[in-house]
């Protein structure tokens, strides 16, 4: 009993800890990200800051830490655990280690395009997916897009074979290992932080990146060939620590769970729409050539990348592919 007693105490001035936290005069939150204020995460940053100082102003005040200015890929998830930082948007490839279920968005071709990765997001089971790491202190937010990724070389990449014996950048994940390891490649974990100078030194010879991240890193200035592959989609997770966020007040964190709903919306929409400007001004730069693949060139591709699927659906559940495969408008069996 006396032990009982002493862990619900313990809990308590835990919980306590983080509510005193939430209750001083202004409650500070810190987002910290690695990418580019132009993009459109950074920019969703710079609109929930702007939003919760004109809505909240003096109960909370954000601030933003853009391009790993703060904390880099390699420890910016533990500095939340330890609610070092309150808000990150890491993509979706960084949780295999807290959660397997998230790989299912790292799967090659497993969505045909961003209007499936959202049907999947917006239904029970992408919902479910947002809750999946509170064990490790980590809630999900919501999902903000950056785009589908497209394939860059120092060759054209038209044909799956194309890709054997080059070294690809990846972010740590076992499934984009398994994806390059299918093609014959070589993956190469690095932070993007360091992408554009691995690229030019020749460290490796390719990656794979939506259009709005090749051309806010410049990367299609180091990279001859683009590939229009669509193969995977780039998102990210807003999350918070778990603890610091059930510990806000409730009225104000309804409050920022609006702003958060509106601010989703809107870099939602500019992901596609970023995506779509950036790839015409790297076509007008002439520094890259855009390779558009045929029907039967993607489907090869596809094929080529399906025993992933496979590897990965013990860790990953099969009930998860299969939410995933559904919201797809086309069948491939």
């Amino acid at each position: 009993m006396l032990k009982k007693l002493a862990v619900a105490a313990a809990c308590a001035l835990t919980l306590t800890s983080y509510a005193a936290v939430a209750q001083e005069s202004t409650l500070v939150i810190k987002l910290s990200h690695v990418v580019a204020d132009d993009t459109p995460k950074g920019q969703g940053a710079l609109m929930f800051q702007r939003l919760v100082d004109e809505r909240l102003e003096g109960k909370v005040r954000v601030e933003v830490y853009p391009n790993s200015s703060l904390y880099g890929d390699a420890n910016e998830l533990e500095a939340l655990r330890n609610n070092e930082v309150q808000m990150l948007a890491p993509s979706l490839a960084k949780f295999d280690q807290y959660t397997k279920q998230l790989q299912v968005f790292d799967l090659p071709f497993m969505f045909d395009d961003l209007e499936a990765v959202n049907r999947f997001q917006k239904r029970a089971k992408g919902r479910q997916l947002l809750r999946s790491m509170e064990d490790q202190n980590i809630v999900g937010l919501a999902y903000w897009h950056n785009g589908m990724k497209q394939m860059s070389a120092t060759k054209a990449l038209r044909l799956p074979d194309d890709a054997a014996g080059l070294k690809f950048r990846i972010q740590n994940s076992k499934v984009l290992d398994a994806q390059f390891a299918q093609l014959g490649a070589t993956a190469v974990k690095m932070p993007f932080a360091e992408v554009y100078k691995g690229l030019q030194s020749g460290q490796v010879q390719g990656a794979e990146n939506p259009w709005s991240n090749l051309y806010s890193q410049r990367l299609h200035e180091v990279q001859p060939f683009i590939t229009e592959t669509n193969h995977g989609v780039l998102d990210y997770m807003l999350i918070s620590n778990a603890r610091f966020w059930y510990g806000i007040p409730h009225q104000i964190r309804t409050e920022l769970e609006a702003i958060i709903d509106e601010v989703t919306y809107a870099v939602n929409r500019q992901a596609e729409e970023a995506n779509l400007a950036d790839r015409r001004r790297i076509e007008a730069s002439g520094k890259s050539q855009i390779i558009t693949l045929t029907p039967e060139q993607r489907q090869a591709w596809r094929e080529a990348m399906r025993p992933v699927w496979q590897q990965f659906e013990g860790e990953i559940g099969s009930d998860v592919i299969k939410a995933a495969q559904v919201v797809n408008r086309k069948r491939h069996d």
